[in-house]
């Protein structure tokens, strides 16, 4: 069964993540992965489109419904490979994903789909796609993530800074990419599955927030 959530992006000043962060540590907790005190984990991510650039298209376009693949990993180990297709449907989204190994992402990373076979049905789709729609690792996007949790309702709100692009070296793994800086504010994102508790909202809603279709992938692909 497929189970959408809520999900709205909104661009906030440094200071103002700050402060945001040291509140709602107070009542809520740090994601259960954190590595630091201080944050959570550095994402790395490669994201997957076609030869038109449809997913990136569909985006700078405003579509309602809209899918993209990406492999991630975390602070800069194959330890944990993630190969993911996320859905929006306005202020909603829905993600589908898997783990892999090193092995099979090298083969994505080189575009071998036909080489793998795998029972994992999101991964079948995913290799379908691929050939169908010549898909190819577009876009690194790098960012450093503190995220918040909250049991009622599966509150999730999330800082994203320091997000940087990469366009020319694709391959997550080497430890040489070179990334850009493309955001100087922060990305915070707020999710949930049905809504927000009160405390939790009159924290969100003491400060201003510039709420913008902000999309990571977009930004770093803009980067020539």
């Amino acid at each position: 069964m497929v189970e959408y959530r809520y999900e709205l992006k909104f661009l906030i000043n440094s200071l103002t993540a700050e402060t945001l962060k040291k509140q709602l540590s107070q009542v809520m907790s740090l994601d259960k992965h954190s590595v630091s005190s201080e944050y959570s984990y550095d994402i790395r991510s490669v994201y997957f489109d076609d030869p038109y650039s449809s997913a990136l298209d569909e985006k700078r376009e405003g579509n309602e419904y809209r899918s993209k693949y990406r492999m991630r990993i975390y602070n800069y180990s194959d330890k944990v490979i993630k190969m993911e297709c996320k859905h929006k449907d306005g202020n909603m989204t829905f993600k589908e994903d898997c783990s892999i190994n090193r092995q099979i992402a090298d083969v994505i990373l080189a575009k071998r789909y036909m080489a793998i076979r795998s029972k994992r049905e999101f991964l079948n789709k995913f290799l379908v796609n691929a050939n169908i729609r010549r898909l190819a690792p577009s876009v690194v996007v790098d960012y450093r993530r503190t995220a918040f949790t909250y049991p009622v309702s599966n509150v999730r709100i999330t800082f994203d800074e320091n997000i940087r692009s990469g366009r020319y070296n694709l391959n997550i793994f080497d430890p040489n990419i070179n990334t850009l800086p493309v955001v100087n504010d922060v990305v915070m994102e707020v999710k949930c599955d049905e809504f927000i508790p009160a405390h939790i909202l009159a924290i969100l809603s003491s400060y201003p927030k510039l709420r913008l279709a902000v999309s990571k992938f977009a930004v770093c692909s803009s980067v020539k």
